[in-house]
């Protein structure tokens, strides 16, 4: 059963993680200036050092409730300015971008579950605290 923790942890991390990189390249900082957030190309940057120490915290389990907090952090603003679908008329962009506001929501929700009850056991804060 404590692998359940550990596995939970981090493939929730791993979409943090993994898209975190694209938030220091152009690309990443041009796509989101297009769709309106303020002063992208320093908060862009700015949220890719969040998701990336949010979601490693979360994997190891390393101050994982901070960890939880710093992904609240982040996914509340992007998920309100990337995925508004409300601001779109295609109705394909429409769909696409409701599947990742609802996405966004979701693991808003497991962070906020985290930031509550912890890494669980197989994880740094687990050890530290025996």
């Amino acid at each position: 059963m404590p692998f359940l923790f550990l596995a939970g942890r981090i493939l929730f991390a791993l979409v943090f993680i993994a898209a975190a990189p694209r938030h220091f390249t152009h690309e990443g900082i041009q796509h989101a200036a297009d769709l309106g957030v303020p002063a992208a190309v320093v908060l862009v940057p700015i949220s890719g050092l969040m998701a990336l120490a949010g979601g490693v915290s979360i994997a190891i389990g390393y101050r994982a409730r901070w960890g939880a907090w710093v992904l609240v952090a982040f996914l509340a603003p992007v998920t309100l300015w990337m995925h508004a679908f409300w601001k779109l008329s295609d109705p394909s962009a429409i769909h696409i971008q409701q599947s990742m506001f609802a996405k966004n929501l979701s693991m808003l929700g497991a962070a906020l579950l985290i930031s509550q009850f912890g890494a669980g056991r197989l994880s740094v804060d687990d050890r530290v605290k025996k």
